[in-house]
């Protein structure tokens, strides 16, 4: 089978699996920037066994309920074991998406707009995380309150 027939059935799942409520989307971290104003937020999707890991990247302003979504990592890892990715403000202006490689990438908004401000997003991969704990970064989060 071709890798584009392959995407496109992927893609046509996930959708039909988020059109039932059956892919989970759970905020596993939030980053607020150095002045405090802005966040940047990590949502994990999963839509089950058959599934990696998706995550979302987004940037709102602090203690905010919305925000735009600036890009998608799809089977990202931050170690060997690790999934997940981190969320690194070099400055007020600047944020990083550090990870050790994902199977797509999608940056959808490299520079963004929000609340008076300019904000430049980069993708880093080659980025290894040897202190994350093994697994889903939700799972961890969960297990750490038990």
């Amino acid at each position: 089978m071709s890798r584009p027939r392959d995407l496109v059935s992927t893609l046509v799942s996930l959708i039909s699996l988020a059109a039932c409520g059956l892919i989970s989307c759970d905020e596993v971290a939030k980053v607020a920037s150095p002045d405090g104003r802005l966040e940047a937020v990590l949502i994990e999707t999963n839509g089950g066994a058959t599934t990696s890991f998706g995550y979302e990247i987004w940037v709102q302003k602090k203690g905010g309920w919305s925000g735009e979504q600036v890009g998608r990592l799809y089977s990202a890892v931050r170690s060997e074991c690790a999934y997940g990715a981190n969320l690194k403000w070099n400055d007020d202006r600047h944020l990083s998406v550090e990870y050790q490689e994902a199977r797509t990438e999608t940056l959808e908004t490299p520079t963004l707009q929000i609340s008076g401000r300019e904000v430049h997003i980069t993708f880093r991969a080659n980025v290894s995380d040897p202190r994350a704990p093994c697994g889903g970064m939700l799972f961890n989060l969960q297990r750490g309150k038990r």
